[in-house]
């Protein structure tokens, strides 16, 4: 497969120019094009630029208004309710981010509620920003149906992604960033895009048998995580992104894929805790203590090291991407 490498400067503006060209303000097409290069530079290419196609085209249908301004409709010392306006989601969690950061210094606990949103792409980013200025935070965030209720055949619930960071002390925070379906679906999503098969036991067609043909499980329904168990955790994530926010649940959402139907009008939760608030000042102490546990057993891993050594190097060397996706950005940018 021919490749284009691109430095991430270069990359984010191109992205930029290619959502201002698909009718998205300059403020959000930077919003954006951040979350999306983010993803890129950590190796999460579903999460990355390869979403660039189907968000253009949902803002040029207005199916996601790219023009959107998200705001706070309450407030109280400890809580926020965002409207995205069925804009994106990134320039509401920038909204989210900016807030919390003082509140939870403050309180000791802050908590974020955004309805009416949009795919949020890495769930890692959004915490580990909130880690980086001291604090501890949770994202739980649904999606469009794309998982059966444990024992059913019909999609009801979406892969629902949960993410934990927490602040390190001269290292950067440790990030745990999960999709609930046994895969991350942006990762079929790109199989289908590059014509490759995926390996059987990531998604069923409706008849619950096992396939491997990418486009076909587009069409399908996840594996959950964990099988039972994975099931009733996307369940509590539906009840915390959706049901706590008023936004859509997964069967009430239309696809984060295509220009197509009303506006998914999804919800994310983020939670942020002050560590020192809640442990006298021993929390970082008490965190290396336990990472410095993982270090001393011989080939144990930080979950998220893969993301930190990806990010260097993408930095330094900058990103290989399809020549074909690249031409195609290129062609939505009007270039």
């Amino acid at each position: 497969m021919s490749t284009v490498n691109l430095s991430l400067d270069d990359l984010r503006a191109l992205t930029v120019r290619a959502f201002v060209a698909s009718n998205t303000t300059e403020t959000n097409a930077q919003s954006v094009a951040d979350a999306l290069v983010h993803a890129e530079a950590d190796g999460q290419s579903g999460h990355g630029i390869s979403r660039i196609p189907s968000y253009a085209g949902q803002s040029k249908s207005s199916k996601v208004d790219g023009h959107a301004v998200p705001e706070i409709v309450s407030e109280s010392a400890s809580a926020i309710r965002i409207d995205a306006c069925s804009g994106f989601a990134y320039p509401a969690l920038d909204l989210a981010h900016a807030r919390l950061s003082e509140m939870a210094h403050a309180t000791g606990i802050a908590a974020a509620g955004v309805f009416r949103s949009h795919h949020c792409g890495a769930a890692g980013y959004h915490v580990e920003r909130l880690a980086d200025k001291g604090l501890i935070a949770f994202l739980f965030a649904n999606t469009p149906k794309a998982i059966a209720p444990w024992g059913g055949r019909e999609a009801l619930f979406g892969t629902n992604p949960i993410a934990f960071a927490a602040p390190r002390r001269n290292n950067p925070a440790l990030v745990i960033d999960l999709s609930l379906s046994k895969v991350a679906r942006g990762k079929i999503m790109v199989a289908a895009q590059e014509g490759r098969p995926i390996p059987e036991g990531w998604a069923f067609d409706s008849e619950g048998k096992p396939i491997t043909d990418a486009k076909a499980a587009l069409a399908g329904t996840m594996a959950p995580m964990g099988d039972a168990k994975g099931a009733a955790l996307v369940m509590m994530v539906e009840i915390l992104a959706a049901a706590l926010t008023g936004a859509n649940f997964g069967f009430e959402s239309s696809s984060f894929f295509d220009a197509e139907g009303p506006s998914p009008a999804v919800g994310q939760t983020l939670i942020t805790l002050d560590p020192d608030a809640f442990s006298g000042g021993a929390f970082a102490d008490r965190l290396e203590t336990m990472i410095q546990a993982v270090f001393d057993q011989p080939g144990a891993r930080l979950p998220g090291s893969r993301r930190i050594e990806a990010r260097e190097k993408a930095h330094a060397d900058g990103v290989e991407i399809a020549e074909a996706l690249y031409k195609n950005i290129r062609k939505i940018a009007g270039e």
